[in-house]
Parts: structure tokens; C-alpha cells; sequence
């Protein structure tokens, strides 16, 4: 009766407590637990999945906890969710011991003085970090709040108003805001970085799947609320945040950085974190004026196919839809032409094409979509892998690499005469015949055919060419997407030299991190990137 008594207050606990917190009880809940893999149908409900759970396990009174869920689509007439799931109960005789593992973030109260450039994810969580340690953080933004940053956007889409403060690429919230929020990373060693920041999403009103989805995301929608409640939390906390700033030089004295020059004064600080984003081309240009080491790297460059997503749904699954899950996704690879891999990069399901132009005479594209993932139309980046030194036909220095990019977007701009979007159709751009007709697009702009082939550079049109015959052997229907527009930002072509502590090389307390410091790409790889440095300076200061 007592061991039922404390299921029941367990069972109570998990509904209202976090899961870190709910981890912690786990140690003084003398109940057994076991670790299950179920397979369930995709339109499984929460009865049926505690039912399942109650016949695998003969249980009649449990708790469990959901560890990971991924669709296996491996087989089309069985398509189902995989759910691996920790059951509690006093029925079980075993126990799994789990190890509560939390990033710990030492606290030192400081007057030091930490100023963080840049309100995307590496900026925002290393500046959350600061503020955890005990540390006076000002974050300084070059952009406005989400909502005038949205207002802005819709204005640029319906108007053809471009704001150079608030876009695709500037604002609060960084590219990733108006993204797809995918949650996925390909680095290595950040689970507890990972785990940190999943924690604060859903604490800022994430949906708690992220926790255990395969491959989670968040939408646009869901992006610009959690974005605004983390700054409201970071704010309470005693955090500072300057929109509408711009950095525009910052002062050296014997390698350390003594204060910074921005578009609203001048501002000492102890340390300078800068987090400015892959677009922010005039800041790194100023960066290296002053001294700071970049050096050239392979970056990926390309187009943005976008097909129907039931074209989509129908390679990957055999139907047109599947109850209980959103839309298909795909990750495709290419060995290319030989020489240059060609892969598809930020996939967004039932999403659309925006123009991501970060400046008012460049034209790129990029793709965002909602959480529901319920549009008609499904897009990808399709880049090949290259460097900029074989683009130009010469070794380039770092500011060589960024004028060379940005003439390939001003390319783009003036054949469009503005922001509307070239396309064409995969087969021509395969066959390299351009065909004309009535392009319809998710583009929010007008689209207008073009021979996208001949405004790549040769080696990276010859590379896509090979990338998309294979993937349309490889998925069934491929050949009746388009290609639109430059996909110039899925990387940088320049990287920042740092040593082993994540100080740039020569400096005392300038870090560099993110997209645009050339070591991640995406928002949790660049949060945790943000994290490292923070974490390094504040332990450089124990």
C-alpha cells in the first residue's frame, strides 16, 4: 500500500516537474525500472502507448518516461514509430541506475564587464552562461526585438521594402529564427551542451518532445515566441540587451580588447565574445583589419531545390500521407562529379522559400518552415563542396574570400534586378536546356526562368549536375523539382584561427564563435559553440 502511495506521488512528480528535476526524485523512489523499446502505429495515441507499455512489461501500476522516438519507414507497408521508454514501477524487480549529468557552470560573483555581439543562438547562450558565472553581460544587437524584426520581414515580402536591421539574416534571434529550428547536429562531444539548451528551449515554451525526438524541430512560429521569452528570462535575470547596436570598431592595447565602438557610443569591457552571424561580412572584414587571424576554408555553395511535398511523401513512404506524422524529409549525398561532394543541407518539410538577402544589393535564398509542416512544398539546399581559392583560380586571402562571395550574390541581384528569384527545372538544369513555362513556387517573390547552370560557378554547376542525377535514381520523382536561386550561406568560406582555450590567436579576451567564426553551422552546433567559450573563459577565471 506505502510502495502504491509513492507511485502515485511519482506518477504526480513526472506530470508537473521538469525532467531534470524529475531525474533527481528518481534516486529517492524506491521502485524498480527497466528500459524498453516498443513499436507502436503512427497514429498511436497516449492510451494505446500506455497499453502497449502494460502488456510488453505484465505491469498493471507504472510511470514511465519517453527516451527516444524515431519513425521507421524502412519498410513501406510497416511504417512505425520506434519508442524506447524507462518504466517505473514497484512490479519491476531490476533497477536502471541513471547518472544525472548537468553542465555545471561555476559561479564566481564578478564586476567584470562581458560584452556578447550577436543575439543568435551562439551569442544568446554564451551570454547566458556569463550571467549564470556571476558576470555583468551586455548583449549588443545589431537587429530589433522579433517583433519589429518580423513586421519588417512581412513589409520586405509584400512591399519589396528591404531593412537592412531586420531580415532573413539580422535581428534578434540570429538566421535561425526564420528557420525550419531544426534541432539535429552532426558535432561531436556537446551532450551536455545539447542537454542545456533543450532544457532552456522548453523552459521558454518549446514543446518537450525536443527532448526525445530523433529529429526534432521547432518552426518559425514556435522559433519567434521562445526567442522573445528568452530574452524576457534573460532580462530578469540581470542581463542587458541593446538592439538596434551595430559593432563597428573595437580598441587593442598589448592584445586584449579594451572597448568597443558601436553605432550608439563607446563601451569598455573586460571581455569581448562575438557571435555576429555568417552574414555579417563588414564586421569580420573590420575584425581582420585590426589584427584578428582568419584563414580561408571548403564552404559549400549551390541552389534550393523545392519539389511538391507529396512527391516527397510518395518516394519516401509510398503514400501520399501517413496519419500522425508531418511531412517526409530526405538527406541526400553525392559523390558529385569526383571531385566536389554534393549533399542537400537544412531540409524543411511542408516549408517555403524566403529571400535571405542580409544586404540590399545581394540576392540569396534560403528555407524556413512552421512546426506543423503542413505547407505544399518541400525544399532543401542542393550545395557542393568546394573552396574558394579553385572558385576564383587563386589563392585568396580571407577578405579576397568574402568579396569573392559577395560578387557572386550582387551577381545574382543585378540579373534579377532585384530580389525575385531565378529558377528553373531540374532536368534542364541537368541537361543543361533551359525551358521556359508558369513556375509555381513557395518563393513569396516573383520567380522568373534562368539558366542557373551558367550563374554557378562551372565547377560547382558541373558537380550539382552529377549530385542531382544520382538523387533522382536515388528517390522516385526527383526529376520533377526545381532549382532556385544562390545558396551561398550554408557555411563560410573564411574561419577564425584559435587556439586550444577558443581565445582567438593573440588575445587575451577576444572569442569568436558561431556560424561565423567558420567551427559550426546550425543552432544547437553553434548554442554549444557559444557554451565552450563562455565555459572556457569563466574556468580561465577560477
Amino acid at each position: 500500500m506505502q510502495s502504491n502511495r509513492l507511485l502515485l506521488l511519482f506518477s504526480f512528480c513526472y506530470s508537473i516537474l521538469s525532467r531534470q528535476v524529475l531525474s533527481k526524485i528518481l534516486y529517492f523512489c524506491d521502485m524498480g525500472s527497466k528500459s524498453i523499446t516498443i513499436k507502436l502505429p503512427t497514429d498511436y495515441t497516449d492510451g494505446v502507448l500506455h497499453k502497449k507499455i502494460a502488456q510488453e512489461l505484465r505491469l498493471k501500476i507504472f510511470s514511465f518516461r519517453i527516451e527516444n522516438k524515431s519513425l521507421d519507414a524502412r519498410q513501406r507497408n510497416n511504417i512505425h514509430w520506434l519508442i524506447k521508454v524507462l518504466v517505473f514501477s514497484d512490479e519491476i524487480k531490476d533497477s536502471i541506475v541513471e547518472e544525472v549529468t548537468s553542465l555545471v557552470i561555476p559561479y564566481q560573483k564578478s564586476n567584470n564587464q562581458a560584452v556578447v555581439v550577436g543575439s543568435g543562438p551562439s551569442g544568446f547562450f554564451s551570454a547566458l552562461i556569463l550571467l549564470k558565472a556571476g558576470y555583468k553581460v551586455t548583449i549588443i544587437e545589431r537587429g530589433h526585438e522579433v517583433e519589429q524584426r518580423e513586421k519588417s520581414i512581412n513589409e520586405f515580402e509584400q512591399k519589396g521594402v528591404f531593412d537592412p536591421k531586420n531580415n532573413y539574416s539580422f535581428g534578434e534571434g540570429g538566421a535561425g529564427t526564420f528557420s525550419d529550428g531544426k534541432l539535429t547536429s552532426r558535432s561531436k562531444h556537446i551532450s551536455l551542451e545539447k542537454k542545456f539548451i533543450l532544457e532552456n528551449y522548453i523552459k521558454a515554451g518549446a514543446p518537450e518532445e525536443i527532448a526525445y525526438l530523433a529529429h526534432p524541430h521547432l518552426g518559425t512560429d514556435h522559433l519567434k515566441k521562445i526567442v522573445k521569452n528568452l530574452r524576457i528570462q534573460f532580462l530578469t535575470a540581470g542581463g542587458t540587451i541593446l538592439f538596434d547596436t551595430l559593432l563597428e570598431d573595437i580598441s587593442i592595447l598589448n592584445g586584449r580588447v579594451t572597448e568597443i565602438k558601436t553605432s550608439r557610443g563607446i563601451f569598455a569591457t573586460d571581455v569581448l565574445f562575438i557571435a555576429a552571424g555568417h552574414s555579417a561580412y563588414e564586421t569580420y572584414r573590420m575584425l581582420i583589419s585590426r589584427g584578428v587571424p582568419f584563414r580561408t576554408k571548403n564552404f559549400a555553395i549551390g541552389s534550393r531545390m523545392e519539389h511538391r511535398q507529396e512527391i516527397i511523401n510518395h518516394a519516401q513512404w509510398g503514400y501520399k500521407s501517413i496519419p500522425g506524422v508531418k511531412a517526409a524529409e530526405y538527406r541526400l549525398t553525392s559523390s558529385g562529379d569526383g571531385k566536389h561532394s554534393v549533399y542537400s543541407f537544412c531540409m524543411c518539410p511542408g516549408g517555403i522559400i524566403v529571400p535571405a538577402a542580409a544586404y540590399a544589393n545581394t540576392n540569396i535564398v534560403n528555407g524556413m518552415s512552421m512546426y506543423d509542416r503542413n505547407g505544399q512544398y518541400a525544399n532543401a539546399a542542393c550545395v557542393a563542396g568546394v573552396h574558394v581559392d579553385e572558385l576564383a583560380g587563386k589563392t585568396l586571402s580571407p577578405l579576397d574570400a568574402l568579396l569573392y562571395v559577395e560578387n557572386l550574390e550582387q551577381t545574382f541581384y543585378n540579373v534579377a534586378n532585384g530580389y525575385n528569384a531565378p529558377i528553373c527545372s531540374i532536368e534542364a538544369f541537368i541537361n543543361k536546356k533551359e525551358t521556359k513555362g508558369n513556375f509555381k513556387s513557395s518563393y513569396p517573390l516573383s520567380v522568373f526562368a534562368a539558366p542557373i547552370w551558367e550563374m554557378l560557378p562551372k565547377s560547382v554547376s558541373s558537380a550539382l549536375r552529377s549530385g542531382l542525377v544520382d538523387f533522382t535514381n536515388k528517390m522516385r520523382g526527383f526529376e520533377q523539382g526545381n532549382l532556385l536561386g544562390l545558396e551561398s550561406k550554408t557555411s563560410s568560406p573564411i574561419q577564425v584561427v584559435r587556439d586550444e582555450n577558443l581565445l582567438c590567436k593573440g588575445f587575451e579576451n577576444l572569442y569568436i564563435m558561431g556560424e561565423g567564426s567558420g567551427y559550426a553551422g546550425g543552432i544547437i552546433s553553434s548554442a554549444a559553440d557559444g557554451i565552450k567559450a563562455a565555459m572556457a573563459y569563466v574556468h580561465s577565471k577560477i
